[in-house]
């Protein structure tokens, strides 16, 4: 049953990562459905399956990501440079009051904040969407250190469950007048350090725990994470180019609602 809990829990993370409503909150909401217990509810899996996911990441941006391509140009180069300080800069907010607060933050790892996490979201994407505004940064390029400081204080809005790390930074970026494009693949990269960094921490501070068992399952779940992650990132970049993000608000809302009225119930 483990192995089928944990092959689910890939695919709900692969999914979720990327697509702004909430990796964290649906993979709690997912064991509490499951009845999941034990190592696949435990923080060390949780946020070290998502090394899948940021892999899929690296993978399908490498170049993007690369300052020593060989094939790009100087300035190409340097851009590149620029775009990894804007994100070391957006980082810091995380890194500092993320860190300080990540413990306490785990209080509140229920479905009841997890749900009304994903109702002020979804209310805030139909919000951004409907006022139209029409986007003043259309690359990275155009984005300022001062924008990218500001996207980060957005992304540690994420440690509330619920929230998303995704959701925030996108929803952030959109209100600071970045195009969807723009928001979307810049909450991928901050994703990166962020993220990896995370993972590191949990794998430092619960190894002792660890079994061959724990690894195997740890594994399977980032290998299923890091395929399904290529194909979500890949819908969710075709998507925006024709779509706005009024859906995900709207599933966010659902979502919310379903899981406020099923834990009234049962």
């Amino acid at each position: 049953m483990d192995f089928i809990k944990t092959l689910i829990l890939g695919i709900v993370e692969g999914i979720t990562e990327w697509l702004p409503i909430s990796s964290t909150g649906h993979m709690i909401l997912v064991n509490e459905f499951m009845k999941t217990g034990g190592f696949l509810t435990e923080d060390i899996f949780l946020y070290v399956i998502q090394l899948g996911a940021i892999l899929a990441i690296v993978t399908l941006y490498f170049h993007k990501l690369n300052p020593f391509a060989p094939s790009k140009s100087k300035e190409e180069k340097t851009d590149t440079w620029q775009m990894w300080f804007k994100v070391a800069v957006a980082c810091l907010p995380a890194a500092v009051i993320g860190l300080l607060l990540n413990d306490f933050m785990e209080h509140f790892e229920n479905p009841w904040v997890i749900s009304a996490m994903l109702i002020v979201y979804g209310i805030g994407f139909l919000i951004i969407e409907r006022l139209n505004k029409k986007a003043a940064i259309q690359s990275m390029g155009s984005m300022t250190y001062k924008t990218a400081v500001f996207i980060g204080l957005f992304q540690v809005l994420s440690i509330i469950p619920g929230t998303s790390r995704s959701g925030a930074t996108i929803l952030g970026a959109m209100l600071l007048g970045c195009s969807r494009g723009v928001a979307a693949e810049f909450s991928f990269f901050l994703a990166i350090p962020v993220m990896f960094g995370v993972s590191l921490l949990k794998l430092v501070t619960n190894d002792s725990i660890m079994t061959g068992t724990k690894w195997g399952l740890l594994l399977l779940g980032m290998v299923v994470a890091y395929l399904v992650s290529i194909a979500a990132v890949k819908f969710l970049m075709e998507y925006v180019k024709r779509h706005d993000f009024k859906v995900f608000g709207w599933y966010r809302i659902v979502l919310g609602m379903i899981v406020i009225l099923y834990f009234l119930i049962f």
